[in-house]
């Protein structure tokens, strides 16, 4: 629970801003006075990152200047990664930055539901029985509710032809809740915090040319003079944030046209806001309220924009003095933002370390400057248990700043996503908090609360408290600090894969990291299994922040249940359990670092699997985690990267795998192909996992065949044998049913078509109530080796510890093994 200490903000203007500084200049300070007489809101839904119209958004966020949202009802989850190996919960973590950095672009504000994105899904019927229609539904209302969007518009029809179940579903909700938004017998619990709430019409975003007369066609390819972009230039920027789906577009210029049928409520004719008022006089007592705006756009100086402050000062106090409502919420933060936007005032509060445990202490360092001189006085500064008065009058552009030995709280959380806090439903986040449902990013671990006078004007101004430092290459870097717990506790590695016929053993380790000085009577270490619990103790000692306590335990195929179970790591210091969670970090270039915490625990997967071939060459592609569920089975793996393809003898491998989508990131694939197939020829053995048709940067095989978008989205779809007695489904392991049971997510995607008469399809399969397919796993004979494409999602099947997936992937290894082949 965020505190603003001891200072009270009762009588306060109060800044609270998420950013470390607000988008300032004078292009933006002049936009946002010109916002303020535009009383008008849109809000833009669909189910995944990446589908939103980000020319549209931008042309209604900088052009029309309405409030303007995004309603994703996912966070991406489930999709697949370009840029690295992350997936499920982690990969929607990095797609939630990606659309806030493509909303920083654009202008628009996200928001998001409780749904999973529990990858693709073929109807909506599929997806609304695992996300819980109702609830999804209940979200969106209160999206609807609290943003009070006077027009609502969607990316997908409620017919299918957007073609992914979730983009139907998206539609479908949206729709339902166009109408359960304006009505208080539907969620009546929500209406403790909000009203009901009708929008004029809601449209559909229609793609396609259409020259039906009940469409609705505006262009949205403008130039904006004030920031010398065109939208189409913007939205390039906003859609390109989009990194791990690869998503990276070029600018346009030039009218473009996007058009809109109406599904509910009434069509516009002339605008999107055809009878709808977004003057000040929807707000009642406003009448001068315009008037003052446009004085101050009249007087603007862009030269010199802290001449405004004190304009803007009057204009809140006017807009404060009216009956409280939506819209007068808004306006105050609107202005609020100008207020410090045009001041030039810089706030800032940072530590020189990305970590501090609960109840440690750390260094903070605060600066202020009144960079405009316009005459600011610092009262006071306020951060968890520090508080200080000052009443100092502010030189004019000199820097105040001082550092502080601050304690925490001995209730300050961790920082944690807070829809990461309760273990997760099958299809939804569980999300106690209503007032968080939405609600796109994390709360900052700290805040830091500035007391000013401006203009003798109180104004109470927050600042995230950031971890900074300076990169060599990159220069000064401002990222989230986290707060986390005294201890982590991992475990090594995350996946033990055990032969059963060898009775293979291999050791776990488990690792106790401090995050702050620890005194210890007694440490115990633990690792807890089904019915089974197994302990190494730590006598008396001291550790020091970032020390560890380890212990290996040995664990034996046999000793547990026959199918995959789960171990839990855990530690007690002096009898007490400590909350035994493990540090998450992403670290990528074009998004803030992320920090999450887990439990750590550990699948152990015991399996009848026999292996032949020692030696993998691995073509590293879009990111996975094969590579170690190789070396779990027993291989000796070599990343081949660009340089180690061009000076390695691919004959020193038993087996060649190419990573997924290795044919769309590596613009270099195309110049090994002779090579590659040089391999095969001579008794290779070449796997190529999926890539997409779209972007392909090389041929693959030795005869030609394409890549389809089919996908087998069902994973517990039935599998039949094409060629019972193949070497595939035979040697070293008898592939049979009970193989594909288990699987997670999808059976495959991106399946093989149009094959040459070389390929031999191993697998059928199909979704319910689809013709069956034979293209996620194809095999060819070339010269004296194999050459083998398969869409089989062992990227997902593999790490989650699938014993089938194992069993087939050996046998694919073991191909140019068997001498008799």
């Amino acid at each position: 629970m965020k505190r603003v200490f001891l200072f009270s903000a009762a009588c306060l203007v109060v800044l609270a801003l998420r950013s470390q500084q607000p988008a300032s200049g004078s292009a933006n300070i002049f936009l946002g006075l010109k916002k303020m007489n535009v009383l008008g809101s849109v809000l833009y839904i669909a189910a995944h990152p990446d589908d939103e119209n980000t020319r549209l958004l931008t042309y209604l966020s900088k052009d029309k200047l309405y409030r303007t949202g995004y309603l994703s009802l996912t966070r991406g989850d489930g999709g697949q990664n370009l840029i690295g190996d992350e997936q499920g919960i982690a990969l929607g973590l990095i797609r939630t930055q990606e659309l806030l950095a493509a909303r920083r672009v654009d202008g628009a504000e996200q928001f998001f539901t409780r749904a999973f994105d529990f990858g693709y899904s073929k109807t909506p019927a599929e997806t609304f029985a695992k996300w819980d229609k109702e609830k999804i539904l209940a979200d969106v209302v209160w999206v609807i509710r609290k943003f009070q969007p006077d027009v609502i518009i969607t990316r997908f029809p409620t017919t299918g032809e957007g073609g992914h179940g979730h983009h139907t579903g998206s539609a479908i909700l949206a729709n339902e809740a166009f109408s359960a938004a304006a009505d208080p017998n539907r969620f009546p619990e929500q209406l403790r915090y909000v009203k009901a709430w009708q929008a004029k019409r809601i449209l559909w975003n229609s793609f396609g040319a259409s020259t039906q007369t009940d469409i609705f066609k505006l262009d949205v390819g403008g130039f904006n003079p004030v920031l010398g972009r065109s939208y189409g230039e913007i939205a390039a920027e906003s859609r390109s944030q989009h990194k791990s789906q690869g998503f990276g577009v070029a600018s346009s210029r030039g009218e473009a046209f996007e058009q809109f049928r109406t599904t509910g409520g009434t069509p516009p004719v002339q605008d999107l806001m055809d009878s709808v008022n977004t003057s000040w006089s929807r707000v009642p007592g406003a009448q001068g309220t315009e008037r003052m705006v446009a004085s101050l756009i009249d007087s603007f100086s862009f030269e010199r924009p802290y001449r405004s402050v004190p304009g803007l000062i009057k204009l809140y106090t006017a807009i404060r003095q009216l009956p409280d409502g939506y819209w007068k919420t808004q306006k105050i933060a609107e202005v609020r933002t100008l207020i410090e936007q045009a001041s030039g005032i810089w706030l800032e509060c940072y530590a020189s370390q990305p970590y501090v445990a609960q109840g440690d202490s750390l260094r903070l360092n605060f600066w202020v400057n009144d960079r405009a001189a316009i005459g600011i006085r610092l009262d006071g500064i306020g951060v968890e248990t520090f508080d200080s008065s000052f009443a100092l009058r502010l030189q004019p552009n000199r820097n105040f700043s001082f550092s502080r030995e601050v304690s925490l709280f001995p209730a300050t959380p961790i920082t944690q996503p807070y829809w990461l806090q309760k273990p997760m439903r099958e299809g939804y986040f569980d999300i106690a908090d209503q007032m968080q449902v939405g609600q796109p990013d994390v709360e900052p671990s700290l805040t830091a609360f500035f007391r000013l006078t401006i203009l003798n004007e109180e104004f109470l101004i927050s600042r995230p408290v950031r971890y900074k430092f300076t990169d060599q290459v990159k220069g000064e870097q401002n990222q989230p600090l986290t707060v986390v717990p005294a201890v982590s506790v991992y475990a090594h590695p995350e996946l033990l894969l055990l032969k059963k016929s060898e009775q293979e053993q291999k050791a776990l380790r488990v690792q106790a990291t401090a995050n702050k000085v620890i005194d210890y009577n007694q440490a115990l270490i633990q690792v807890e299994l089904p019915a089974d619990k197994r302990s190494g103790s730590h006598g008396k000692g001291l550790l020091n922040k970032g020390q560890s306590l380890n212990h290996d335990f040995t664990l034996k195929a046999g000793e547990f249940a026959r199918d995959p179970v789960r171990a839990l790591p855990s530690i007690k210091i002096d009898t007490a359990p400590v909350n035994n969670l493990a540090l998450a970090n992403i670290r990528y270039d074009h998004i803030p670092y992320i920090n999450y915490f887990y439990t750590d625990w550990v699948k152990l997967v015991p399996v009848d699997l026999q292996t032949k071939g020692r030696r993998i060459g691995y073509i590293t592609g879009a990111g996975d985690r094969v590579p170690e569920a190789l070396e779990q089975m027993g291989y000796e793996v070599t990343l081949l990267t660009e340089k180690e393809m061009e000076r390695v003898d691919l004959k020193s491998f038993d087996a060649v795998l190419s990573g997924v989508r290795a044919f769309n990131t590596n613009e270099w694939m195309s110049r090994y192909h002779e090579k590659l197939m040089k391999y095969v020829e001579g008794g290779g053995n070449y796997i190529v996992q999926y890539s997409q048709a779209n972007n392909l940067r090389a041929k693959m095989g030795p005869y030609p065949f394409s890549l389809s978008s089919k996908r087998i989205t069902d994973e517990n779809a039935p599998v039949s044998f094409l060629v019972p007695d193949h070497p595939i489904l035979n040697y070293p392991n008898k592939i049979g049913p009970d193989d594909f049971k288990g699987w997670v997510q999808e059976r495959s995607i991106y399946h093989a078509g149009s094959l040459d008469a070389n390929y031999q399809p191993i697998l059928r399969m199909s979704d319910p109530g689809e013709q069956p397919d034979d293209g996620a796993l194809v095999v060819s004979r070339y010269g004296k080796g194999y050459f083998t494409y398969t869409g089989l999602a062992f990227f997902r099947q593999l790490p989650s510890g699938v014993p089938g997936a194992y069993r087939l992937l050996a046998n694919l290894i073991a191909l140019n093994q068997k001498k008799t082949l």
